[in-house]
């Protein structure tokens, strides 16, 4: 779609459209529409929307698709959606595009040019270098530029759109067993890392222990809620810190009951932080006075900080190293394991769908499916059967296999059913 605007002269409405001519310059096309000025601006406007819409500027979208493919994704798409997006998605594509554009760059792709061989090709040089799941990230903001450049009418179709996608390869999180929990916990405890580990267990993310806040810890009916977030990420070559009114998704927000320990922990804190308040003074940082996780001064933990220290205490305690995340596993796996189904899982770390709970924590659930074998055969007839195999079997010649008290013949026509 052209721009374009009304432009009044002479008592009557006309339309004025920005087009270009056939060296490549902008200039300005005038259509009558025969429309008085009086009583027919709605008229006139819904004549300007057609026209903007029907009129093809070839020139400029053969001008467009000349382009590289590189400098359209950077220089035209992401100014275009860079003020409709957050920041840690903004910091997401930026991240993205500084693997996609250096290649495409490399190779002189024209945006007219680009079919889905080429984004193959990109995916599968990426392949050797990192996961599929990252792969995938780079094709939806590719994706995403491509049908922008087609909805401009720049392209007629999206390459993306017949391209072959890379799997995503399923994904099985490290965890802690007990005694492991008991050693972190141990290796943290009186240390500024303590309440994080805590919470990692209790089965928060990183931004949800950051962004916890006491106005949603209840000591009265023991309740902890999770309703804000602060997350880090780069911007234009900074680190920023982004604090959202909300969490990750619907799901995220939850409430949760505390146990004693995790209680009388943020009990302590909150009687330390009024300490340090007072001792400090005017020199005490009152910004944050709302947040949980703060330092003795009163500034804000960050989230970098947490994921660098965990990895300190891991290393100096000869720990099995996990991320920092992988104590939401350590959650999940100890729920399964004393018998918490899957939704109620689900629920207490917070996912949007069922089927990302099961899809994560299936590898976990190896102890239930034992008991239902178990079920199975103490209380079914399953537990009956007794299948006597011979140890050499000639399957040319009619066969007998005891299955309990049935027989069936065999032969080599296969099996009677």
């Amino acid at each position: 779609m052209v721009a374009g605007h009304l432009h009044e002269k002479n008592g009557l409405y006309y339309i004025i459209l920005n087009v270009t001519d056939n060296v490549g310059r902008r200039k300005p096309k005038w259509i009558a529409t025969g429309l008085a000025i009086k009583g027919n601006k709605k008229k006139a406007e819904e004549i300007l929307v057609a026209a903007r819409q029907n009129y093809v500027d070839e020139p400029r979208l053969k001008q467009e698709a000349e382009m590289l493919f590189a400098e359209f994704i950077e220089e035209v798409w992401l100014p275009s959606v860079k003020h409709t997006i957050e920041t840690t998605t903004l910091s997401s594509y930026t991240h993205s595009l500084s693997i996609i554009v250096p290649y495409f760059k490399e190779r002189n792709i024209k945006l007219g040019e680009l079919k889905a061989k080429h984004l193959e090709a990109f995916y599968n040089s990426q392949l050797d270098r990192v996961k599929g799941k990252t792969v995938i990230k780079y094709h939806a903001n590719i994706h995403s530029a491509l049908k922008y450049a087609v909805r401009m009418e720049i392209i007629p179709s999206n390459p993306a759109d017949i391209v072959v996608r890379p799997k995503m390869e399923q994904f099985t999180g490290a965890f802690y067993n007990v005694d492991e929990m008991d050693a972190l916990l141990t290796a943290v405890k009186g240390t500024k890392l303590e309440l994080a580990v805590m919470l990692g267990f209790y089965g928060f993310r990183r931004s949800e222990i950051v962004g916890l806040k006491w106005s949603t810890v209840d000591f009265d009916n023991n309740t902890i809620t999770i309703q804000f977030t602060v997350t880090s990420c780069n911007i234009d070559g900074k680190r920023q810190i982004v604090e959202k009114e909300r969490t990750k998704n619907k799901s995220s927000r939850r409430t949760l009951p505390m146990i004693p320990a995790l209680r009388d922990k943020l009990m302590l804190m909150k009687a330390e932080q009024e300490e340090y308040r007072r001792l400090c003074g005017k020199s005490y940082n009152n910004e944050y006075h709302e947040f949980v996780y703060v330092d003795e001064m009163g500034d804000r933990i960050k989230p970098d900080y947490i994921s660098a220290s965990f990895q300190n205490v891991l290393r100096k305690n000869s720990l099995k190293k996990i991320r920092f995340h992988d104590l939401r596993h350590s959650c999940a796996s100890l729920l399964l394991s004393n018998g918490v189904s899957m939704k109620q899982i689900q629920e207490w770390l917070g996912h949007s769908d069922f089927g990302t709970t099961a899809n994560i924590y299936a590898h976990l659930s190896y102890d239930s499916k034992l008991s239902s074998a178990d079920a199975l055969n103490a209380g079914t007839a399953f537990g009956k059967l007794a299948i006597n195999v011979p140890e050499k079997q000639n399957l040319s010649h009619p066969q007998r296999i005891e299955v309990g008290i049935a027989s069936k013949a065999c032969n080599s026509n296969g099996c009677e059913v």
